[in-house]
């Protein structure tokens, strides 16, 4: 594993503007702050991307985000929504490879952030969605 900047914030190497911080778990303000309070939420353990999450691991760090979420409600009244993003592996658009959760706190339809993707619902019929289904299922009896 070589190290990513995240380590180096986690032991204080470099400077990062904490919001959060654990014995398990870090959040700090995102350097790009696509929306004001652009917080990234991280396990202090490495881990690339949430498929190397133990059960554990993600148990701590999912119970963290309601509560950062919540700091940031308070701390900007003015916030109408907020996206919590987890991008993992590079087609991911994943960059930084220390897992990570980005909390976008949203203000309005001009923000300067935005999603889109597109439906394909009409690709499948439901005996497609019964089988995809399925394979999930039996992947994660497999697991």
């Amino acid at each position: 594993m070589s190290e990513t900047i995240f380590e180096k914030i986690i032991k204080k190497e470099i400077p990062a503007h904490i919001v959060y911080e654990d014995d398990e778990v870090l959040a700090f303000l995102d350097i790009t702050q696509v929306t004001k309070g652009h917080t990234l939420v991280i396990p202090k353990e490495h881990v690339a991307t949430i498929f190397d999450y133990s059960d554990e691991l993600a148990a701590t760090v999912f119970s963290r985000v309601p509560k950062i979420a919540r700091a940031l409600q308070r701390a900007f009244p003015e916030m109408v929504g907020l996206n919590i993003l987890n991008n993992n592996g590079e087609q991911a658009y994943q960059s930084v490879f220390h897992s990570h959760l980005h909390l976008i706190p949203r203000y309005g339809a001009t923000d300067d952030f935005g999603l889109k993707w597109g439906t394909n619902n009409d690709h499948y019929t439901a005996e497609d969605l019964k089988a995809l289904a399925e394979t999930i299922r039996a992947a994660h009896e497999e697991a």
